[in-house]
């Protein structure tokens, strides 16, 4: 099971949001996966034992992990694309 940490502001309404669909998605491709929020503040201090971040907002230190910054996931417009471009990361 891959593990993504999701951050958004203030780790409230959006990463919410995002974290729902996205893991709607992805369980549609038929990937399991474990899903928690944070802070984007939080993020560096956070993400140790994660497979890959997805952040709606600017990140200063993923420590080296994959970091996929998008709004699709709050606007609905290249939503496709990401979940793609996030199960391929996953695959590695």
């Amino acid at each position: 099971m891959k593990k993504i940490l999701v951050a958004c502001g203030t780790a409230i309404a959006t990463s919410t949001v995002v974290a729902k669909k996205l893991e709607e998605k992805l369980r549609a491709k038929g990937l399991e996966v474990k899903i928690d929020q944070c802070k984007a503040s939080e993020v560096s201090a956070r993400v140790h034992g994660y497979d890959l971040v997805v952040s709606t907002t600017e990140v200063d230190d993923t420590r080296g992990k994959p970091l996929v910054r998008t709004l699709s996931f709050l606007t609905g417009i290249g939503i496709d694309a990401d979940v793609e471009k996030i199960a391929r990361l996953l695959a590695k």
